[in-house]
């Protein structure tokens, strides 16, 4: 089984239609513990939403823009796992003045930085202690090379998420860790939800992609995470692996 034995941390899970929600699934179903993350309101959403996994794993307290929460972290995930061999980073968040690119604020702006961009390196330094020679952090992104329609600041919340990526992957290579991130088309998840105009995307990315493109399906995004969360990839850091049905290699 391509996940037998692994423990991993998975971040994200809020409704059953998530990309993190699958991942976990998958990697039960491929023979991995899983230990969830949510705080706040959405921690009773989380809990009820892990029953509907194979087995219902734990839910661990974690705001990754709250620093008590990933000083403790390491220590708190000892009460369910001896070690990680896998991270799964699926946090973005962005208020609604950082979709108008023109009048945001900065406020807006440093929220969306720090939510969606910052939070890859808090929560890989969070997990490092547990994390053992081998490991694999996977994130998730949506193509930040281009000025989406709609997507204004967390676009480049998104960019800044693809180069810490690498730095992570510069730092945590020495420590025998790996950190990619898969870059999705558009998925009707919760988050997808909250972006005013997403419809945008969605009404146009099955006709562009070769492979035909389905926006609730996630699937094949979560097959990728669990790819590269496997012993697959040994090699492989740094790396952005696109699963948007090819829409990145077409032209405008």
């Amino acid at each position: 089984m391509l996940l037998e034995g692994k423990k991993l941390l998975i971040t994200g899970v809020l409704m059953d239609s998530s990309i993190a929600f699958h991942v976990a699934r998958l990697a039960q179903e491929e023979g991995a513990e899983v230990v969830l993350t949510s705080f706040g309101r959405t921690m009773k959403i989380t809990q009820t939403i892990a029953r509907r996994l194979p087995t219902t794993p734990p839910v661990v307290e974690l705001d990754v823009t709250d620093q008590e929460h990933l000083d403790t972290l390491a220590d708190r995930l000892g009460e369910h796992v001896d070690h990680l061999d896998g991270v799964l980073h699926s946090i973005g968040f962005a208020p609604q003045g950082a979709f108008n690119f023109l009048d945001a604020t900065f406020e807006d702006v440093s929220t969306a930085m720090h939510a969606s961009a910052f939070s890859l390196k808090s929560l890989a330094v969070a997990a490092l202690p547990r994390m053992s020679a081998g490991g694999s952090i996977v994130g998730l992104t949506f193509d930040a090379k281009f000025a989406w329609p709609v997507y204004d600041w967390m676009g480049v919340a998104k960019a800044a998420f693809e180069s810490t990526n690498r730095y992570c992957a510069r730092d945590l290579g020495p420590k025998g860790v790996r950190c990619n991130l898969v870059s999705a088309g558009p998925i009707r998840t919760t988050a997808a939800k909250s972006i005013p105009g997403f419809e945008a995307f969605e009404n146009t990315w099955n006709q562009r992609a070769p492979l035909g493109w389905d926006v609730n399906d996630p699937v094949p995004a979560a097959k990728a995470c669990a790819a590269l969360l496997s012993d697959w990839f040994p090699a492989t850091t740094g790396e952005i692996v696109h699963v948007d049905g090819g829409v990145h290699v077409m032209g405008q």
